[in-house]
């Protein structure tokens, strides 16, 4: 049985559904590069799934039986819509600045692991001005996607922190299982993409109801 964690140093955030509330931008965007590339159009449900993956690992998904060169459309329409559409901004969860600043005030290292690409996360982190909040961040197109480990143990060696004292925060199976297969921690948030019960049958720690709980629940720990 696998040891109960110590104090985390390090604290990884994914974005989409953790800390930004914009599944129902991404979903409209999907189902738009859908439309455009000429494909049957995946349902909100099937869109929503698939949310926390690398962009090209999602679409294929989506993409039963779909070529490399029908995948790379879709991508590029996404893309698009996402970055120059006319769809109006998503926006942080309730919390979301309160609680990263108080984490970084209790002095913890803080990251970001994302499904998103390099230019649509620098584009956010600019947006919100989150940016000086975070030690590394990393990105779907540079690393492999979740649930592998690539990402996660990218920032850690980057930041020199063992994984076991990292801890991932996330509301997908993705970002959970990428923690499990990193040998680090992990904590659900269930106001995002995919359900309670699905996230805890990946074994978090806890499951939390909003960000604001997570500095609480941390000093409960301590």
């Amino acid at each position: 049985m696998r040891p109960a964690p110590g104090r985390f140093e390090l604290i990884v955030f994914d974005w989409d559904g953790t800390l930004m509330d914009s599944q129902a931008r991404i979903v409209a965007c999907i189902q738009a590069a859908f439309a455009d590339a000429g494909q049957e159009v995946p349902t909100q449900e099937a869109a929503s799934d698939i949310i926390g993956l690398g962009l090209a690992e999602a679409m294929g998904r989506l993409l039963p039986g779909g070529d490399a060169e029908t995948c790379a459309v879709v991508v590029a329409h996404y893309r698009r819509h996402f970055l120059t559409g006319d769809r109006a901004h998503s926006e942080l969860f309730p919390g979301a600045r309160e609680t990263l600043e108080a984490l970084a005030e209790l002095g913890y290292l803080l990251a970001v692991a994302t499904g998103k690409s390099r230019v649509g996360l620098d584009c956010e982190l600019e947006r919100t001005g989150l940016g000086a909040l975070f030690h590394a961040t990393r990105c779907a197109d540079e690393t492999r996607s979740k649930p592998h480990p690539e990402m996660l143990l990218a920032l850690t060696d980057e930041l020199g922190v063992r994984p076991e004292a990292a801890l991932m925060v996330g509301d997908t199976e993705y970002d959970l299982l990428m923690a499990a297969n990193a040998r680090a921690w992990s904590l659900a948030l269930c106001h995002g993409v995919h359900a309670a019960d699905r996230l805890l049958a990946c074994g978090p720690l806890a499951c939390l109801e909003s960000l604001p709980d997570i500095p609480p629940w941390l000093a409960a720990r301590a």
